[in-house]
C-alpha cells in the first residue's frame, strides 16, 4: 500500500503544470473566440425574431383572407377615426385589430396581442396597446382619393369618407402593401418615425399574401414623398415596389 502511494506522489509530482503564459494564452482565444460568437448569436437571434414576425403577417393573412371571404371579397372599411378617446385610425394597429380578431382564433387584446404583435418591437406595450402592424388605408379610400393627398397629416386629420375596396381591384397584388410592421424593430434606427422614415427595414405582407423584409429605401416614395403605403401613388391601383 505504501509503495503504491509513493508511485502516485512521484508520478503527480513530474505530471507538468500549466504555466502562467500558457494560461493567459488560453484566456485570450476563449476571449477572441468569445468575441466572434456574440455577434454571430446575436444575427441569429435577430434572424429568428423577423422569421417569428414574418410568421404573424401570413397569420394575419390567414385571417384577413376569411374575413374577405365572408364580406364580399370586400376589405376591412369604417369611417375615420373609428374611436373618440382615445383616437384611433382604421390604418393604425389598435383601429383595423377588431375587425380580423374573430378570425385569428384568440380573444386579442392589449394583455393578449395574439398574432399582432412583433416579437421584436420595443416600443412600450402601452404606447400602441402591443399591436406592431399597420394596414394600408388604400385599402378603404379609392385611387382617386389617394391621389389627392400629398402629406403624411393626411392620414390622421381631416378624414375623407371611406369607401370600400374589393380585393380584385388591387391592380398589382405582389406589389401592393397591404399590412406591415410600423417600427423597424429589427433594424433600430436613432428617431423612430414608422412608414414617415427612409431609416431601418421592415417586415411587409403584401395583397397576393407573400411577406418580404424590405429597407425604408426599397419601397417607392408615396404621394407624401416618403415610403408610405398608406399614400401609395393611384391608391390600392399602384405599387410599393418596382418590379
Amino acid at each position: 500500500m505504501d509503495g503504491t502511494h509513493d508511485r502516485i506522489l512521484r508520478t503527480n509530482a513530474h505530471r507538468p503544470a500549466f504555466s502562467l503564459i500558457e494560461l493567459l494564452v488560453v484566456v485570450a482565444v476563449i476571449s477572441v473566440l468569445v468575441s466572434i460568437l456574440i455577434p454571430t448569436l446575436r444575427k441569429a437571434r435577430q434572424a429568428a425574431s423577423r422569421v417569428g414576425c414574418a410568421h404573424n403577417l401570413r397569420q394575419i393573412h390567414l385571417g384577413m383572407g376569411m374575413y374577405l371571404h365572408d364580406h364580399d371579397w370586400t376589405y376591412p372599411c369604417a369611417t375615420d377615426p373609428v374611436s373618440e378617446d382615445p383616437v384611433y385610425w382604421l390604418w393604425m394597429g389598435r383601429g383595423w385589430r377588431r375587425w380580423v380578431k374573430p378570425y385569428l382564433g384568440a380573444s386579442v387584446d392589449g394583455n393578449n396581442p395574439s398574432v399582432l404583435l412583433c416579437p421584436e418591437d420595443r416600443a412600450d406595450p402601452a404606447l400602441f396597446e402591443s399591436t406592431s402592424y399597420a394596414y394600408s388605408m388604400t385599402f378603404y379610400h379609392s385611387p382617386q382619393q389617394i391621389d389627392a393627398m400629398n402629406d403624411k397629416a393626411d392620414t390622421y386629420s381631416d378624414p375623407r369618407p371611406s369607401i370600400p375596396q374589393r380585393a380584385d381591384a388591387v391592380a398589382s397584388p405582389a406589389a401592393k402593401i397591404l399590412i406591415g410592421e410600423w417600427a423597424s424593430s429589427h433594424i433600430p434606427v436613432e428617431t423612430e418615425q414608422g412608414w414617415w422614415n427612409w431609416q431601418g427595414a421592415r417586415n411587409f405582407l403584401f395583397a397576393d399574401g407573400h411577406v418580404v423584409f424590405l429597407k425604408a429605401e426599397q419601397i417607392l416614395p408615396a404621394r407624401d414623398g416618403l415610403p408610405d403605403a398608406n399614400l401609395t401613388i393611384h391608391g390600392i391601383k399602384g405599387r410599393d415596389i418596382a418590379q
